[in-house]
């Protein structure tokens, strides 16, 4: 259970309360419940595992203490004596929250209030140590399902006209994907960086939408609006269903933004994927026309591949990396830079390029060069344009040893969800909660979060303070036991005949 000081510590520092409190109409009889103690109800409904119900809400509140109870206005002096909170009192508070915090013709999407709302209370719930110790974030989105019967057949009558239909992972035997009724609920969770130390994940950024619009395009806004607010972007860490986004939609405004994108690539876009120059365009980045095709294709390291298999992967993406065409200018005000030939650079040896014949032959070597030279071969350098690759570049070179490292860091995306989605806590799941509409949601959503991250920072001081004893006591640090993943050729090899 998370003490109740800590929970109005984040109320107060989010700064939402007074925000909201003053654009709610103001009726004949002063409100009971103000918006404050609304929002420290959610929480500790949130905090002690109970489900988002109005109902639990209200019961949290009249469960406290009966000085907390005063201080909080749950009880309040009436004409007639004290007078202990309703639920109707709580109800009413939380319609008009979400009335001046919605759109007044609802299209799937929140308002700016709304989700500065979000933004300011999942950052008041980061301490201040944590709020700069890295800028790496690991995003991704999931299922949220409507407490609504989704419309007939053919129609779109129902109780929550915002949800709609979406795709989620299957979860029977041969079952690729399936179909729910709601909303996609994206999350930023912040990771460590590359070279930096360990960081409690926790989740930095949150927006929800219709499923009838595209939860990467929904997101973006919200990530690129950080700078501004004093967070910088570093590492985006992305699966290939944001990387498979139009370059305009996802790649582009994130890297005008100051991120580096660390992605999977999506098989469609993997591989070579035209010319420029007669530089051969293949996973982001510029290669020799005379790049040999099966290092172009190389595909990723497969999860259950052994050591051997990982050190000659890593020698060919190695090879590979001789071929490409230097950077040797970063990009411009309009997104325009230069490349250098790898044989001018020194990487390969090329018989267009005299001066590289005379390094020595551990390089690469062209044995049949372009008849026909392209600009990249007759040229020192050659500009790229911003359209050139937009979608597929990244920080490293795809699929190399340096991004499978880098890219390991994004599976702390899924274990957001995972805890909010465990049974033990909060499981938002069909029915977690009864209210239907894309701001309800999205609030109690928001709240959910911020709770989970101070249970994410009571698991790290434990872990802190026992990594402390063990140092006092000459030990090393605790680390996690990898779990080794058997195939069913190693499970065949190894039963008995």
């Amino acid at each position: 259970m998370i003490p109740l000081p800590v929970l109005e510590d984040i109320t107060d520092r989010s700064g939402i309360a007074p925000r909201i409190e003053v654009l709610l109409p103001v009726g004949v009889r002063a409100r009971q419940l103000l918006v404050r103690t609304l929002l420290l109800g959610m929480l500790t409904v949130l905090a002690d595992h109970r489900p988002a119900h109005l109902t639990r809400v209200h019961q949290a509140l009249v469960t406290l203490p009966e000085d907390d109870q005063r201080r909080l206005g749950v009880i309040a002096d009436w004409k007639h004596g004290p007078h202990r909170l309703t639920y109707r009192q709580t109800e009413r508070t939380f319609g008009l929250v979400t009335g001046v915090l919605a759109k007044d013709e609802p299209d799937g999407l929140p308002t700016t209030l709304l989700q500065r709302t979000c933004d300011d209370l999942l950052e008041a719930s980061i301490p201040d140590e944590f709020k700069n110790a890295s800028t790496s974030l690991a995003v991704d989105w999931t299922d949220v399902e409507t407490f609504s019967r989704p419309p007939s057949r053919g129609t779109r009558d129902c109780a929550d006209p915002e949800a709609s239909w979406g795709h989620r992972a299957g979860g029977g035997p041969g079952q690729d994907s399936e179909l729910f009724f709601g909303y996609y609920a994206s999350a930023a969770t912040m990771m460590r960086d590359e070279h930096g130390p360990a960081v409690p994940e926790l989740a930095r950024r949150m927006t929800v939408c219709s499923c009838r619009h595209d939860p990467a395009r929904a997101l973006v806004p919200v990530l690129t609006a950080m700078p501004a607010a004093g967070t910088g972007l570093g590492d985006i860490l992305a699966d290939s269903g944001y990387a498979h986004r139009d370059a305009e939609a996802w790649a582009i405004p994130l890297r005008a933004s100051g991120a580096e994108l660390v992605q999977d690539l999506h098989p469609n876009d993997r591989g070579p994927r035209g010319t420029h120059h007669g530089a051969i365009i293949a996973n982001g980045n510029l290669y020799c026309p005379a790049t040999p095709t099966t290092l172009l294709e190389l595909g990723s390291l497969a999860r259950d591949a052994t050591p051997e298999q990982a050190n000659a992967h890593d020698q060919q993406t190695a090879e590979t990396a001789r071929y490409k065409l230097g950077r040797i200018t970063s990009d411009d005000a309009d997104g325009y830079h230069r490349v250098m030939c790898p044989a001018a650079m020194g990487k390969i040896r090329c018989p267009l390029r005299p001066a590289s014949m005379r390094l020595d032959r551990g390089r690469p070597e062209i044995l049949t060069p372009p008849e026909h030279p392209p600009a990249c071969c007759t040229q020192q350098t050659i500009t790229v344009i911003p359209d050139v690759a937009a979608k597929t570049r990244q920080k490293h070179d795809y699929p190399s040893k340096e991004h499978r490292k880098s890219y390991a860091r994004r599976t702390g995306a899924e274990r957001t969800f995972s805890t909010t989605k465990d049974p033990a806590t909060n499981n938002i799941s069909h029915g977690w909660t009864r209210l239907m509409g894309l701001t309800p949601v999205t609030l109690w959503l928001t709240c959910l979060l911020a709770v989970r991250n101070q249970r994410i920072l009571t698991a790290w001081d434990t872990r802190q303070a026992g990594d402390a004893r063990r140092a006092a006591a000459g030990l090393p640090p605790k680390t996690r036991r990898r779990r080794r993943r058997k195939t069913l050729a190693s499970l065949a090899a190894a039963a008995p005949p």
